[in-house]
């Protein structure tokens, strides 16, 4: 999947709190990839990077997979085309959901 051209459609747009953990804010879009399952059976979750503004859908392409060890997810990272972060800069994006599961940024 790295490397791929996804849309992306945001449910948590940048700013937006946790539906369930009011106390967590995305610093990024947030999302999901319409027609394609993910292992919790709902569609395939996704970060989207280097966009600094809330937005509705997004098309771009996958730059990294964070695997999580402790959880049936993984979580795609979408970035515009042309455009990469390195795994600090990833790291660093997500942190604000990632820090609560074992995990590591997939290339």
């Amino acid at each position: 999947m790295i490397g791929k051209i996804v849309k992306v459609t945001i449910d948590r747009p940048l700013g937006s709190r946790h539906p369930k953990h009011s106390d967590i804010i995305y610093p990024v879009n947030y999302g999901y990839i319409g027609g394609i399952i993910a292992p919790d059976g709902e569609e395939q979750d996704a970060y989207v990077l280097g966009v600094d503004r809330a937005v509705e859908e997004f098309t771009g392409r996958v730059i990294a997979i964070i695997h999580r060890y402790d959880d049936v997810e993984e979580k795609w990272v979408v970035a515009p085309d042309g455009m990469s972060f390195s795994d600090e800069q990833i790291e660093k994006q997500v942190n604000f959901q990632e820090q609560y599961f074992k995990h590591e940024i997939q290339r």
